[in-house]
């Protein structure tokens, strides 16, 4: 069964290539909402910054990793700035890996 929890863990595999960190660490990963009893998946997620040089890159890699998710047959991802992603977003680990 395609869970929240699930595509989440999947996207761990995006990394962030200047900070050399996943995406859910850093707290980039917004919203993950699962719809037609999993076939669906939207994605909500920002930016270190709006002039970010690999948006689209990685846009499209968190695209790709949800379609790998079993049972997943279409993916909406967002990209957001509202709000601005902040360093205090980061999970607990990334913080302490960040010295904040």
């Amino acid at each position: 069964m395609v869970t929240e929890e699930r595509v989440r863990d999947q996207l761990r595999t995006v990394v962030d290539p200047e900070l050399g960190m996943d995406l859910v660490e850093l707290g980039l990963i917004y919203g993950v909402g699962v719809r037609d009893e999993g076939r669906h998946v939207d994605v909500t997620f920002s930016l270190t910054s709006p002039m970010c040089p690999v948006g689209d890159q990685l846009q499209a890699q968190v695209e790709a990793e949800a379609l790998t998710v079993e049972g997943v047959e279409t993916v909406n991802v967002q990209l957001t700035f509202d709000p601005m992603w902040s360093p205090e977003m980061m999970s607990p680990a990334a913080k302490l890996f960040f010295g904040r």
